[in-house]
């Protein structure tokens, strides 16, 4: 059996080594480099507004959640098990530079994340059957580049499927949850049962089945359940979480400096030996550009389709919000493990992996606090952060099997009992190899959307520039600005009044 993994393993290493080749990374940074010009740096230019309309919603839009709920379910689907083990693995691997790798995609992707919930919104469509808004890249491209391109939004749908089914959605997510349950519960694995000629403990059996029937509860009430949930959770986890961090930076405030030479240092391959530099910093490159993406989703598309069931009429403004949710989930929470685990240098012990390194580093940074008060914070933070990304990308994955069924209702329901069964399977898969499977989706999925992007980069600069003329002429106050009416050149979604939405 161990010969079997072993062999899966490589092969999936090798495929891995080829989807995130020097191209694919080329295209995603260039992609977002290409659209912050499109937009002038609009990322960092309106970030302050960006974050006044993420708390405020829209008066009078259409939509089946608030702006902020469909940012709250986008975020349940980043903000997940990538910020903590993400990445760990990433630094492990790629070394303390894949972190700046991380902020440099971060940065230009939020210009990527931007563009994408702007076309969510302009080209969504609404199923009066169902009710529901159906948006996202499929839609952008069959509508926005034109019949002619439907293959290619079939194909990011189909790869969208996979991404949830056997990606970011299910195994990572419940492998890390598993791991981490394990980890406090029972980290020796004194308590084990064998399973499939495996020894695995009871604390990973009990948290997979109690973890699959959480989920079977929440996916089966759609969205508004979803958004309803992840509302709740997602702000407080953020808070837990990113609150640990801080405390660990103030209590190890000078090492800080240290840590940041560090970062820069091995980002350019100034630690590698003689000769090996350029490697070094190719690897720290695709570490930490694949984890980034896998953690923040921009580029992925993802994001576009919860951003088109926002009750908005401007396009723009859910472009603002969504792109939020790659400064927060990167610059902010991805930043707050990175700092941890390079202050502390846990990331070098080659004997722990996953959630475990994380919680070396933080038992580490906070020495005042027991170990178990810190490693059982982490593993509530890990076990808050899996779970909503799991409800997340089960709404992403349900809606792209609906465009590729043409609405078969039917089919998305069995299909909602498969992603549980996935999930129930998660906590057997070996680390390395659902990482690898996770990598491998995300850059399938990555390249149709970003043709997408920059075939429709100039709609993106057109929407742009007559949002912020039409705010600068009703000085600056968007309340009284006139919001776009459903029978305009501008506004073909068909969506319906907000009072038929509700």
């Amino acid at each position: 059996m161990e010969a079997v993994f072993s062999a899966i393993n490589t092969a999936l290493t090798v495929i891995d080594d080829a989807v995130w080749g020097v191209p694919t990374i080329l295209l995603i940074l260039v992609g977002g480099i290409f659209l912050t010009c499109r937009v002038r740096g609009l990322q960092f230019k309106q970030l302050g507004r960006a974050l006044r309309y993420m708390m405020k919603n829209e008066k009078g839009g259409s939509g089946e959640v608030t702006s902020f709920g469909a940012l709250c379910t986008a975020l349940s689907a980043t903000i997940g098990t990538g910020n903590i083990v993400g990445v760990a693995t990433a630094i492990i691997a790629g070394g303390p530079g894949a972190l700046f790798w991380m902020w440099v995609a971060a940065l230009f992707g939020m210009a990527t994340k931007y563009s994408e919930g702007l076309l969510a919104v302009k080209f969504r469509n609404w199923d009066h059957k169902t009710g529901h808004a159906l948006g996202g890249p499929f839609y952008y491209i069959e509508h926005g580049m034109g019949k002619n391109w439907r293959w290619l939004a079939k194909l990011f749908a189909f790869f969208g499927v996979c991404v949830g089914l056997f990606g970011i959605g299910t195994f990572t997510q419940v492998n890390s949850i598993s791991t981490s349950i394990t980890s406090f519960f029972d980290p020796n694995k004194a308590a084990t049962v064998q399973i499939l000629g495996m020894d695995y403990s009871w604390a990973t059996v009990i948290g997979g089945l109690l973890l699959a029937v959480m989920v079977a509860l929440i996916v089966i009430g759609g969205l508004r359940r979803i958004a309803s949930v992840a509302e709740r959770i997602i702000p407080a986890m953020v808070v837990i979480y990113v609150g640990l961090a801080i405390v660990l930076i103030l209590v190890n405030l000078d090492k800080v400096p240290g840590a940041f030479v560090e970062i820069f240092a091995s980002a350019f391959g100034l630690r590698a030996a003689a000769g090996g530099a350029l490697g070094a910093i190719i690897i720290a490159m695709q570490k930490g550009i694949a984890r980034g993406i896998f953690s923040n989703e921009a580029g992925l598309g993802s994001a576009p389709i919860a951003a088109a069931a926002a009750q908005t009429k401007e396009p723009v403004r859910q472009g603002l919000v969504s792109m939020t949710g790659t400064f927060l989930d990167t610059i902010i929470v991805c930043s707050m493990t990175g700092l941890a685990l390079v202050i502390t240098g846990a990331y070098i012990d080659t004997d722990l992996q996953g959630a475990a390194v994380t919680m070396a580093a933080f038992s580490q940074g906070l020495p005042f606090l027991p170990e178990v008060v810190t490693n059982f914070m982490i593993m509530l933070c890990m076990v808050l952060f899996g779970f909503t990304t799991i409800l997340g990308w089960d709404y992403y994955s349900e809606r792209c099997l609906e465009y590729l069924t043409n609405g078969k209702m039917k089919v998305v329901k069995v299909y909602r009992w498969l992603y549980i069964l996935c999930v129930l399977i998660g906590p057997y898969m070996t680390v390395a190899a659902v990482w690898t499977i996770a990598d491998i989706f995300n850059a399938l999925m990555a390249i149709p959307n970003m043709i997408a992007l920059f075939a429709l980069s100039g709609v993106v600069a057109k929407e742009t520039r007559d949002y912020f003329k039409r705010l600068k002429a009703a000085e600056n106050d968007e309340d009284k600005m006139v919001a776009y009416v459903n029978d305009t050149a501008d506004w073909k979604s068909g969506a319906p009044s907000t009072g038929d939405a509700a």
